[in-house]
């Protein structure tokens, strides 16, 4: 049985993202919370396989929850759910550890089918996140072309093969098998991809991924 965390406080909102969930996963235990402060007595009490985090909630900022999320239960699936479109809270949100971003304004089918693709390693961002950030770091390319073919540039192969499989959705311990090393290393890996591309998150990796022509 899966274990998710929903944080929001709108009560007709909460209705429609239960369903969402109990819709893309059969069996899902649901704990819901409408602050920040109640999520994150629920984060320190258990873990959790999914969380849904709005970003504008009474007592504070849902991207502090994405950080206590992120640092102390690390295999769970972080997505935004949110009404706010825009950079100021789209990259903080994903630097804070959000593996995904869906807008809530989105048909509930839509909603569901990008929960559904979770099993089958695609990041959840609807359409419009998407785009969004294909064109900062399309825009963050143009503007410094060289330093970001340096940045590609100094990947090595295992890196690129790592950074490959990330976008895919593979999990360390996966990676690890699939590449006969082991998870300690996939993991140092990992941190050099992240530090060389600046980037902080799976949704992040995706992207780049897709646009060295990875996947």
């Amino acid at each position: 049985m899966k274990t998710a965390l929903l944080l929001e406080d709108l009560p007709e909102s909460q209705v429609v993202l239960i369903g969402v969930m109990q819709t893309a996963f059969s069996n899902i235990r649901i704990g819901c919370e409408s602050s920040v402060s109640g999520a994150l007595a629920l984060v320190s009490q258990y873990q959790f396989d999914l969380a849904l985090i709005d970003l504008s909630l009474p007592d504070g900022d849902g991207t502090s929850v994405i950080e206590v999320l992120a640092s102390h239960n690390p295999k769970c699936m972080i997505v935004v759910a949110t009404i706010f479109d825009d950079d100021e809270h789209l990259f903080p949100a994903l630097r804070a550890g959000a593996q995904g971003y869906l807008l809530k304004d989105q048909p509930t089918d839509q909603l569901v089918n990008q929960l559904r693709g979770i099993s089958e390693g695609h990041p959840p961002l609807s359409p419009a996140i998407a785009r969004r950030l294909l064109d900062h770091f399309r825009t963050e390319s143009e503007q410094s072309l060289p330093l970001d073919r340096a940045e590609d540039a100094t990947l090595s192969v295992r890196e690129r093969e790592v950074l490959m499989q990330l976008a895919r959705g593979l999990s360390v311990s996966d990676i690890a098998l699939l590449m006969k090393i082991s998870r300690h290393t996939v993991g140092d890996h990992v941190k050099s991809i992240y530090k060389k591309l600046n980037i902080s998150s799976r949704a992040e990796a995706a992207i780049r991924a897709k646009g060295m022509g990875l996947l």
